[in-house]
């Protein structure tokens, strides 16, 4: 069982939850009638399918919820753990437990509703599946090629089919419109019933499947908050509302030679482009992930001013917006961009024939402050350079 909420549910209430979920995932499968043999394998004789109808409507409201919440940008999808995929193994499994299923009626979550009230073939199957880990774990080293054959990774079956997640989640939904229309009509005609799928409570049923079909086709034309939010800022930033505050590259080079711990600088480039160069102190926040909740605290810290830098002075404005947006009103953004303040302070440092004592002061202030940031960047890495927040990866669940 995973975290819930990585960071915020400690670990340590793991099992709680796991029991506390459990016990309500136990109590549906029972209500849904998964104790019994009979119905669970109804579905392989067609005159039950009410397997295929729960579980796929789980799977529907599942799949349409976590796209919600990405959505509105109150899930992380990207962190979330995808077992690898072994299609050798994973097939051979299958069919393992697809013939098991069949033969005796339940599979391992079934099995243990089934025990938990006192049924015996329930506590037969746990029995059988004890025997089942230990006996694959003594054979393991023997089949270990097999399960570990033709590793792909963790595979998306919408990137498989090159479709946004959206588009193929209105995909199944209209699969599972269609297979519980067409499954009732089987039911009916096995069971020696008059086809009643079209009659008695339509309306409700036509509501009930049209709810999910609107909910993803609103995903599909409706802007995520993250979009929102970047399209607002950028109206108001073309329209002059926003002007937020700029600091020039001697400014910013003389703060961090004297004061650096007082800025939290953030490259909001690539990181490709970060690794090429970056300024001494910096992180790397790319401008597309600036909104993710995991950079809240660092962006929103009150003992550090946020100074932004990009590949165009445009990038770190709108880097500065965002921070304001989430709280921040203390950001900065460096008014030039990364290449023109190495160039700066790195670049052909030549002092001019007959200089001015303006001249002689600004290209011995960046040539002393370019080995002074050097030196600072260098010292920094030897004891714990600041870094960008971690993002957990949560792993678990059924597997």
């Amino acid at each position: 069982m995973a975290p819930l909420i990585p960071d915020i549910i400690a670990p340590q209430y793991n099992f709680l939850i796991a029991f506390i979920v459990g016990i309500g995932f136990g109590f549906a499968l029972e209500q849904a009638g998964f104790s019994s043999t009979r119905k669970l394998v109804g579905l392989f004789y067609g005159y039950d399918f009410t397997v295929l109808k729960v579980f796929f409507t789980a799977g529907i409201t599942a799949m349409i919820g976590v796209l919600l919440l990405n959505h509105l940008e109150l899930l992380n999808t990207g962190i979330i753990f995808v077992n690898p995929t072994f299609l050798p193994s994973a097939i051979t499994g299958g069919i393992i437990m697809g013939l098991g299923f069949v033969v005796g009626g339940f599979c391992p979550g079934t099995s243990a509703c089934a025990a938990a009230i006192g049924k015996i073939d329930g506590w037969a199957f746990i029995l059988g599946a004890t025997l089942g880990i230990f006996t694959f774990g003594e054979v393991f080293p023997l089949i270990e090629g097999l399960y570990m054959a033709n590793p792909q990774g963790p595979v998306l079956i919408y990137n498989v089919l090159g479709i946004s997640p959206a588009t193929f989640a209105l995909l199944m939904t209209f699969i599972a419109i269609v297979a519980f229309l067409v499954t009732g009509i089987i039911e009916d005609k096995v069971n020696r019933k008059p086809v009643k799928i079209f009659n008695g409570q339509w309306k409700n049923k036509t509501i009930a499947a049209a709810i999910p079909v609107i909910l993803v086709i609103l995903i599909l034309i409706t802007p995520s908050r993250k979009e929102y939010v970047m399209q607002k800022l950028e109206a108001r930033a073309a329209a002059g509302e926003c002007k937020p505050d700029l600091i020039d590259p001697d400014q910013l080079a003389f703060e961090l030679v004297n004061n650096y711990y007082h800025y939290n600088v953030i490259d909001v480039r690539s990181p490709e482009e970060y690794q090429q160069f970056h300024i001494a102190t910096a992180i790397n926040i790319p401008l597309d992930e600036l909104h993710n909740p995991a950079y809240r605290e660092l962006l929103n810290q009150r003992i550090q001013t946020n100074v932004f830098y990009g590949a165009s002075p445009l990038q770190a404005k709108k880097a500065c917006l965002i921070a304001r947006y989430h709280g921040n009103t203390t950001s900065r953004a460096l008014n030039v961009t990364a290449d023109e303040f190495k160039e700066i302070f790195y670049g052909q440092l030549v002092m001019p024939d007959n200089p001015t004592k303006e001249e002689q002061t600004v290209i011995l202030f960046r040539q002393q402050a370019a080995l002074k940031m050097n030196e600072i960047e260098n010292n920094l890495a030897s004891k714990q350079k600041p870094v960008k927040k971690k993002i957990t990866r949560v792993q678990g669940g059924c597997s």
